[in-house]
């Protein structure tokens, strides 16, 4: 491999295109065009393939500006996007490496502009945005554009997006897609009789359990380039670049998942809810920053873990579980995300409008289950889904926080978010700002949940113990103003209403108590929004 990518693109050619890819467009007139999340030929037709068609790929810097994301996820999609772009190149494939000021469609309109001979293919873009610019590019250039359908999913969206409103839960989906799959499936039924195992999925960590690590990986030259050019050009940005560990190519991605597979999937399952300061990763695969832009695909990963199962490599509960995330979570969240769009964007169901606490932006707080998620956040770009939704969501539903500005933040800290996957967890689960339409629920606690599930509580300087007043865990006090502020919400879920009667049972000065300590908070809570 070439040492660098400056190395590489001064062999390639940038715009303007040199005389050997000029007499590759002169030789055939198909142009495949692959976006920064869409890194794997495997899931484009073959018989376009076989034409060893010109690949064109996109640096786009409205992209990696238009909201400040994480520096280690701009890293993760430049590095991973030019050592791709290389790999094809060393497949045989003619390689056009474009650079824009603007977005996408814009580099690919001058394009098609400047070769009016050349009929483009692109795959539909996963995300509404870049998907509604490529398509406005059909107003000039509609009979030499192709879309093919987004094969980076095993859900087909179509069939499953009228399904989507109050009532259709994942439990449904997912059962659908287990028997179309036959993924854990014996004779038209779930391996081992249940259809999921979340009741044993829910332990709290035994305190000297030996959690195994997640391997970083070495940068390369390639990756220290992009380092560089984040750190010169965009110094501002969320979070820190002192060390970058992740994998950009595909071998790479699927060394960690075999080692995913073969020495963390056995406890994955009992421990997926639990957390443990200083300790981000625990038992989670950290698969999914890969999962979203190609580099591993669904099927081959739930494969993999059933392969595990069926070798006694690891349970049951582990297996189903790690592919529940998989199939069940992530393919039912796209659809939602295909169904809803562009309305969604604008619920807010509570109508909260508060501005998001500055903690979000650098850890300063001395709630410990809060500092150690963000400080996870900034460190790696990266927080397992329970700090992410009863520790971050969850404040920021009990502060009454704005859910646009928490879904904005969501968007542009975690190196896996894209807004097909990020907005369905928050404005649809974590907040509930659809008005139920995704989750059945608010997901809302007070302290106790989080002293069950991690040992933050044992170091924070508040006391999980106390309900009300300054040395009271503040999540405890707010949880119950959310009730009682939230009373409808609660009395028509079944599955809540007991707490409203569990309010109502509290004496009135204990009533009163908790409204002054919440007030007095969110009142006081330093809040901070950046466009």
């Amino acid at each position: 491999m070439l040492e660098t990518a400056r190395e590489f693109l001064s062999q390639i050619e940038n715009y303007p295109i040199s005389e050997k890819i000029e007499q590759q467009l002169n030789n055939s007139n198909r142009v495949l065009f692959i976006l920064h999340d869409q890194l794997n030929l495997d899931v484009f037709p073959k018989e376009l393939l076989a034409q060893k068609p010109l690949l064109i790929f996109v640096e786009s810097l409205k992209y990696a500006t238009f909201i400040p994301h994480h520096k280690q996820k701009l890293v993760y999609i430049l590095s991973a996007q030019r050592h791709f772009t290389i790999a094809c190149h060393q497949q045989g494939f003619p390689v056009l490496n474009l650079f824009t000021e603007g977005f996408h469609a814009e580099a690919i309109a001058d394009f098609l502009t400047q070769y009016p001979q050349i009929k483009l293919t692109y795959m539909q873009p996963s995300e509404w945005d870049t998907r509604s610019q490529m398509l406005a590019l059909n107003d000039q250039f509609s009979d030499r554009l192709e879309i093919l359908p987004n094969r980076f999913f095993i859900a087909d969206a179509e069939k499953f997006k009228p399904k989507i409103k109050k009532g259709y839960r994942l439990e449904t989906f997912y059962r659908e897609l287990r028997k179309q799959t036959g993924y854990l499936m014996a004779d038209g039924k779930p391996v081992g009789g249940n259809w999921n195992y979340d009741k044993e999925n829910r332990k709290a960590l035994p305190k000297n359990t030996v959690i195994p690590t997640v391997p970083e990986v070495e940068p390369d030259a390639i990756t220290k380039e992009v380092i560089e050019l984040v750190n010169q050009y965009l110094p501002n940005a969320l979070g820190n670049l002192d060390q970058f560990g992740y994998a950009v190519t595909r071998d790479r991605a699927l060394e960690l998942a075999q080692l995913f597979i073969g020495t963390r999937l056995a406890n994955f399952g009992a421990y997926e809810d639990a957390i443990k300061v200083g300790a981000p990763f625990l038992f989670h695969s950290v698969l999914s920053i890969y999962l979203n832009n190609g580099l591993l695909l669904p099927q081959e990963l739930c494969k993999m873990a059933i392969v595990a199962y069926e070798q006694n490599i690891a349970p049951l509960n582990s297996v189903e579980g790690f592919i529940r995330q998989i199939l069940g979570w992530r393919e039912y969240v796209r659809v939602y995300y295909e169904a809803q769009m562009p309305q969604v964007r604008e619920s807010n169901y509570f109508e909260f409008f508060n501005n998001l606490p500055q903690l979000y932006w650098d850890a300063n707080t001395d709630l410990i289950c809060l500092k150690d998620a963000v400080t996870n956040v900034l460190n790696y770009g990266y927080s397992h889904h329970i700090q992410r939704l009863m520790v971050l969501s969850n404040f920021s539903n009990l502060t009454n926080t704005d859910p646009h500005q928490l879904n904005h933040w969501f968007w542009l800290a975690y190196v896996d978010a894209y807004e097909w996957v990020e907005l369905p967890n928050v404005l649809g689960m974590s907040t509930f700002a659809d008005g139920g339409i995704l989750a059945s629920k608010p997901y809302v606690s007070g302290g106790n949940y989080i002293n069950k599930m991690s040992n933050c509580c044992s170091q924070c300087t508040y006391d999980v113990k106390q309900k009300t007043g300054n040395s009271a865990c503040p999540f405890n006090y707010l949880y119950w103003n959310f009730v009682d502020q939230h009373r409808d919400s609660f009395i028509e879920n079944g599955r809540v209403s007991l707490m409203i009667h569990a309010y109502e049972n509290k004496t009135d000065d204990e009533k009163i108590a908790i409204r002054n300590s919440s007030i007095y908070f969110i009142k006081n809570l330093k809040r901070s929004y950046s466009e």
